[in-house]
């Protein structure tokens, strides 16, 4: 299958309530998400992106558009639709009186698995929970119901899993753990949805991203080629002296905390092997150089600002 997500024209709009104005949430929404894939789909707050997720997993209802999901029109079979997809949501919804084990085993009832089809365990012992099988939610930490959460989303075996902001407010291990077994998921086939506002994950984790503003798809590429937009990079020399000597036009030269002297200067007008040498006719002596290319950060920041 080509693409795990087809989205087209999708619009949502929330009503007022007492005279008040409408909400347009989305308008006219149309993403493609390649089967496969890592997805990351970025946006500022209230750019739409928990509707998406909302609407693709059933949970809010469209005002117009079309949703297929692992080639299953949402209108017309919305039971495999929904079979098809897992979602980690943001908020820690979990049962207090209910243990890891029967949580998953009444999630999978649910979605209509056969207890001879059902891997309990297998998924809990992936996230780090069998040993606390038993235990009541209501006791486990924040951590440790996120992965809950994780493990709930899988036990139906979904080809498309969605992860809402997963690694908000966790720790390091638990964020490393949860990679590994995102990128372990992925290899064995499964399409990986990812929203987050950690955008050095996504950078690292997602292989094509999608940004959202104000209810509208502005950027959709792969990841190598957002971060290849800006023409913008750096240079960080580590000299004798302090301050900043005299520099090309169009480069900007500060130091940082540590004394290094950072140059940043447009790739299409200059080079790092020429601010070397400008360097160096200056009387700078030079210790050791490193640059540094423009992060996704950098990227998001230039196309939201656009839009």
């Amino acid at each position: 299958m080509e693409n795990a997500i087809e989205l087209a024209g999708l619009r949502k709009v929330y009503r007022g309530q007492g005279g008040g104005d409408d909400k347009i949430a989305l308008e006219g929404l149309d993403l493609s998400i390649p089967a496969g894939s890592i997805f990351g789909l970025l946006g500022p707050n209230g750019a739409g992106k928990s509707t998406t997720i909302n609407i693709m997993a059933g949970l809010v209802n469209k005002t117009a558009g079309n949703v297929r999901i692992w080639g299953f029109d949402q209108d017309e079979n919305p039971r495999m639709s929904r079979a098809s997809i897992g979602v980690v949501p943001q908020e820690l919804n979990v049962d207090p009186f209910f243990t890891p084990r029967a949580a998953l085993e009444v999630q999978a009832g649910l979605y209509g698995v056969p207890r001879s089809e059902r891997r309990t365990d297998q998924i809990l012992e992936k996230v780090g929970l069998l040993d606390k099988a038993e235990a009541y939610a209501r006791t486990l930490s924040g951590g440790m119901r996120r992965r809950l959460l994780v493990a709930k989303a899988l036990v139906h075996a979904p080809q498309v899993l969605v992860l809402d902001e997963p690694t908000a407010g966790v720790d390091i291990e638990l964020r490393l753990m949860l990679w590994d077994y995102v990128r372990e998921l992925n290899e064995a086939g499964t399409t990986i949805i990812l929203t987050t506002h950690y955008l050095e994950e996504a950078e690292a984790m997602c292989d094509r991203i999608g940004i959202i503003s104000a209810g509208k798809l502005v950027e959709c590429d792969e990841t190598s080629n957002l971060l290849k937009r800006l023409d913008a990079k750096s240079l960080v020399v580590t000299t004798e002296g302090q301050g900043v000597p005299a520099l090309p036009e169009g480069v900007n030269g500060t130091r940082r905390e540590d004394g290094a002297l950072v140059l940043s200067y447009r790739k299409s007008a200059h080079s790092a092997m020429d601010l070397l040498d400008h360097l160096r006719n200056q009387g700078v002596v030079i210790q050791d150089m490193a640059t540094e290319e423009p992060h996704l950060e950098d990227v998001f920041r230039e196309i939201t600002k656009a839009a």
